[in-house]
Order: structure tokens, then sequence, then C-alpha cells
């Protein structure tokens, strides 16, 4: 009986011997990394923004128009919203046009601006034509909702998601 023998090699570096980059290329954007002098793996030295280039503008949203309760307004409106004398509690929708629960979530604070006709103000933050004010709100998933107290010592409520009805008057009648 033969044994067999195998050799087996190395297999090749995934980057060549002489590679020191600066910048790794991630698929987090507008992270840098730099790779470290100790133990060759990259850390984060620094986080910055970049200014955002859109390719092209997007479509209109077709489930907004001007017979809606619940209006699209600008980063500039809502804060003098807040700022300003309500008595009733204000509820701020960030939403994109793409976005399928965002339409969902359109339809159901149709339905709440119907019944809190004149026991809330509701309104709308296209997350794309304002994406400076968004990302200053911290808006990481659509749609965000925030409800904000006429009373200037209660906290803002903030929901990400695609929430039933029955929460959103749950937080206006029992939070607000």
């Amino acid at each position: 009986m033969q044994a067999a023998i195998f050799s087996f090699s190395a297999p090749p570096p995934l980057l060549p011997p002489n590679f020191s980059p600066i910048s790794l290329k991630t698929h987090q954007p507008n992270t840098l990394f730099f790779t470290s002098t100790i133990s060759n793996r990259p850390s984060i030295l620094s986080t910055h923004t970049l200014p955002r280039k859109l390719i092209c503008k997007p479509p209109a949203g077709k489930y907004l128009s001007d017979d809606y309760l619940v209006k699209k307004i600008s980063s500039k409106e809502v804060q003098e919203l807040v700022k300003g004398e309500r008595n009733v509690p204000l509820i701020i929708d960030f939403y994109a046009t793409w976005c399928g629960p965002c339409i969902l979530m359109a339809q159901e604070l149709e339905m709440l601006a119907v019944e809190y006709e004149n026991n809330a103000i509701i309104v709308k933050v296209d997350t794309d034509d304002e994406y400076e004010f968004a990302r200053d709100m911290q808006v990481r998933g659509l749609p965000t909702l925030y409800f904000i107290s006429p009373d200037p010592n209660k906290d803002a409520i903030r929901t990400e998601g695609l929430i039933p009805i029955q929460m959103m008057r749950d937080i206006l009648d029992n939070e607000m």
C-alpha cells in the first residue's frame, strides 16, 4: 500500500506585500480607514461628512397633493413651528417619495389629521429635499416621526418605522 503525498502551498496573499494604502475603500461612505502601524489592521481615525451630490432629482411625490391635510414644509418652517407658541402637539413626519412604508404612514397620518383636526399639528419633511435637516435630526430610517409636546418641559417622542395609528393616538392622548 502506498501513501499519497500531498503538498499544499500557501494561498496567495490578498494584497501585494509592498501595498501600504493610506485609506481603504469600504461599504461605509464618508468614513476613512487608516492602517495601524502596530497591528496592520484598519482602524477608524476620523469620520466626516462630504457634501451630498444627487445624480438626478427624485420624482415628485404623487401621494402629496394640495388638498391633503398633512402639508409638506421646509426645515425653516419646522423650526419656526417648534420655537413658536403652540397649545397643541406637533407631529413631524420625515419621509421620502420612494419609500413604501412612508406612503402607508401618509395614509394613517391623513386619517389622524381628520380625527385630531384642531388638537394636533401634523407636518411632513421630505428627507431628499431637506437632507441636512434630516441628518441633524438623526433620521436614520424612514418613516421617522417626532411627537413634540406644547409643554417645553416634556421630552419629544421619536418613532422609527411604520407604526399603527392606535399607537399614534395613544402617544397623543397619554404622553402629550
